[in-house]
Parts: C-alpha cells; structure tokens; sequence
C-alpha cells in the first residue's frame, strides 16, 4: 500500500499530490531540486570531508545530541540517510559546480571584467538643460564643487550624499552612463547629456577593477551555475501521466515549462 501524507487531520492520498504541487506553486521549485540531485548523483566525498560536513550541519542547527537528531528527522520525515544527504548536499553542489566550470573561470572572468569593474562617481541630475549646463561649467571651472551643487540642485536620491555614488558593479549603472564611465578618467566632469527626462552630468571618481580572488570566483561560479540550471529547467518540462495505463486516469494532463 502506498504511504499516505497526513498534515493533522488531513490526509493526502498520492494522487492529489501533483494537483496539490501545482497549486501551490511548488512543481518548480521540485523540478529545480530533482535537476540538482541528478546532476551532483555521481559527486563524491571524502571519509573525511563527509564527517565533518555533517558535523558541522548538526553544529549549525543544534542537532548535538541523539534526541534532537531523532527529533529532526521525525519533523521532516526523513531517514538518517536521507539526512545526511541533506547535511552534504550544499557541499556536493559546489564540488559539482568546480568540476563543471573551475577551469573556465579565468576566460569567463576576462570576458566579462568589463562588467565586473566597479565605480564610485559622482551624478547630478536635472529636467533643465540650462541650469544643467550651468552646473557643469561652474562645477569644471572649480567655482563650485560638486557635492554642493548636488545637493541643493540634484532632483534624485543622490542629492543626499552630494551626488556620490558607490562602489558599484560599473553595469549596474545606466548603460549610456556606464559607457561614458567606462571611457573617462577620474576627475573628469562630462557636459550634460539627455538620459530619458534628465539632464545628467557625471564624473568619474575612481575605478576598482575587479580581481579574480576568492570571493569573485564564487560569484562567477554560482552565475554559471545558476545560467545553466535556468537552461535545464527550460529544457526538462514537468508533465502528469498515467504511469499505469491499466487504471483510466480521471485527472486532466498537466504539462508546465
């Protein structure tokens, strides 16, 4: 006989259990997982990394005596198997995503450095091109500076901190922005130009180009990663079949991608 969900008094019999997903949105989010799963089957772990992996998962969630051991695994219905599948499972993720793109990561990030610069610039906007204009050759000719100039004429958030703006990743910035940014030196304030309703006047203050340690590694890792998951996922559609075509299925087909 087939086990049967039981939340409360409710009891949820395996059939309704697709429907019931769907419903509440959570198809994904499984589809998601079950993609995962497949792809870090075949990662293995050391003796070592496996026990000190799962050590530290109890530590973490203060699972530091048998009871409490036997008390989580009641609460989430799972085995001790199951467990410390979930124990290692971030680990074997990053294993898997260092096999699959560690030595790819020194191309992708010359690819994309550009991007991946970051900047602190000083912005001034207005829906005036005279004044605009005036602010800039007041700010260019030292008359005025131009975090004054931005806080009393700026009509954007940044007049609050004079117009200063950053570190930021450089793309994270409009694009006409980011390509004057990307060509100025610091110092240089540029004429007003016409972004949508503004008039905005820029200048570069410094440049941080970015570096490919440790923590930029992660990042570009889990990028990857996640670029190729969205792949996936689009690739593999969840559908609802009979998997017995003996029993006539009364519930309608249930395709998503």
């Amino acid at each position: 006989m087939a086990s049967v969900i039981q939340i409360g008094n409710k009891k949820i019999q395996p059939a309704e259990l697709p429907q019931l997903l769907a419903g509440h949105k959570i198809l994904h989010v499984l589809q998601r997982e079950v993609i995962i799963d497949e792809a870090i089957a075949t990662i293995e772990l050391t003796p070592e990394e496996k026990a000190t992996t799962i050590e530290q998962f109890f530590q973490h969630h203060k699972l530091t005596t048998t009871e409490a051991i036997t008390a989580a695994q009641q609460q989430l219905c799972i085995t001790p198997q199951q467990l410390e599948a979930i124990a290692t499972r971030e680990l074997r993720v990053e294993k898997f995503k260092q096999a699959t793109w560690g030595n790819k990561l020194e191309q992708y990030f010359l690819q994309c450095k550009s991007q991946l610069d970051k900047v602190v610039y000083s912005l001034l906007r207005s829906d005036n091109f005279e004044i605009a204009q005036e602010l800039f050759f007041r700010i260019q000719d030292g008359d005025s500076t131009f975090a004054d100039c931005a806080k009393e004429y700026s009509l954007g958030q940044e007049a609050q901190t004079g117009g200063l703006i950053g570190p930021v990743p450089i793309s994270q910035a409009h694009p006409a922005i980011a390509q004057k940014l990307g060509t100025s030196k610091p110092g240089q304030v540029l004429p007003p130009m016409k972004l949508e309703n503004w008039y905005v006047i820029v200048r570069l203050e410094k440049l941080i180009p970015a570096q490919l340690d440790d923590a930029m590694k992660a990042t570009l890792l889990n990028h990857l990663f996640e670029q190729w998951l969205a792949e996936q996922i689009q690739q593999t559609p969840i559908s609802l079949v009979n998997d017995n075509p003996a029993i006539p299925s009364s519930t309608p087909a249930l395709v998503m991608s």
